[in-house]
């Protein structure tokens, strides 16, 4: 099983508590505790490019989520500024046309590149130092003044709609493709995308028929997503604005956040609110949970160990870099919460 990885969903003010965590959690991936569900195993963090490298057809002028019309001359310096845009530019084929990265491009093909960029702290000096032909953000980068110092050296700037739910997945590879000039690569990968996608959900085990919900006439399992940062005190339970529904809607789940009634991004985790929840698992990301002190630390949080998740210890662990991307790699996330919601498809 792949490790799966976080991004450009989040909502703005927990973007750079993620990017200052992934540079002070450890990469052990060994959560496991006595029954429940483990964490995906380790595996090459790699993504996959098309075949063949496509050739830009450009100049283009495209439309920016910003309200703005952008005309890219040249896609040969590339600097994309969140992690789920790099996975879209190198999966479309055109990797080595990146110059640099944003902290939260973690994976193998990009870790050499020179970091720019940590979420919501651009360094636009560090980006024009790079002399790129286009830079790729999208509307939670920032700050303000760095973005506007990019655009106003010249440098073509094309802010991509952040990404929520499994249908904003073709969206994203529409705008990053038309602003590379590789429209036709673009519907490729989006082919690609959906139809591994299809093929993880058919393999989703039937629950027709079965009591799997710890309330009476439910029959999905319901999973609560907790966002996670020990070591900045910061402890949220997922609502129906925190991009994690889409995930757990199609891998046959219910958000018992989004079903118990929160309708924001994120709460503070309470005894009431997790009680109201009661999920049947938790989802959590990897570094998250290693912060916390793996699943024995998870469990000391009020309220967690008294949930039906934290009785059975029942947690879905995915690596933080990816899990929110809604990118070329979502059937990867998806494919191992459906494991880990479901081992040996019980």
């Amino acid at each position: 099983m792949r490790r799966s990885r976080l991004t450009s969903a989040l909502p703005s003010a927990l973007v750079l508590v993620f990017a200052l965590a992934l540079t002070g959690c450890g990469s052990d991936n060994s959560a496991n505790g006595n029954g429940g569900t483990t964490a995906a195993a380790a595996a090459a963090d790699r993504v996959e490019p098309l075949a063949g490298t496509p050739r830009p057809a450009l100049p283009v002028t495209v439309g920016s989520a910003d309200g703005r019309e952008v005309t890219v001359t040249s896609a040969d310096r590339i600097v994309p500024l969140t992690g789920s845009l790099s996975e879209i530019v190198f999966t479309l084929g055109l990797g080595d046309r990146v110059v640099a990265r944003d902290i939260t491009a973690t994976f193998e093909q990009a870790a050499e590149l020179p970091v720019v960029t940590r979420a919501h702290d651009v360094s636009a000096e560090g980006v024009l130092s790079l002399e790129p032909t286009l830079v790729l953000a999208d509307t939670t980068t920032g700050p303000a003044e760095a973005i506007g110092q990019i655009r106003d050296a010249g440098i073509p700037l094309v802010v991509v709609e952040p990404a929520k739910s499994l249908d904003d997945i073709a969206r994203r590879i529409d705008t990053v493709a038309g602003a590379l000039g590789v429209r036709a690569a673009g519907a490729e990968l989006k082919e690609r995308t959906a139809a591994r996608i299809a093929a993880v959900q058919k393999d989703i085990p039937a629950r027709e028929g079965q009591q799997t919900g710890r309330r009476e006439g439910e029959r999905k399992p319901r999973v609560a997503f907790l966002y996670l940062r020990g070591s900045a005190s910061v402890y949220l339970l997922g609502g129906a604005d925190s991009g994690a529904s889409s995930l757990l809607e199609a891998a046959g789940a219910v958000d018992a956040g989004k079903e118990s009634g929160l309708r924001k991004d994120f709460t503070a985790i309470t005894s009431e609110a997790l009680a109201k929840a009661a999920p049947d698992a938790i989802l959590v990301m990897t570094k998250g949970l290693e912060s916390v002190g793996g699943l024995d630390g998870l469990v000391k949080i009020p309220g967690v160990a008294e949930t039906p998740a934290g009785m059975d210890r029942r947690v879905i662990s995915v690596d933080d870099g990816v899990l929110l991307n809604y990118g070329p790699r979502t059937d990867e996330v998806l494919r191992s919460i459906v494991e880990q919601l479901y081992p040996s498809g019980s």
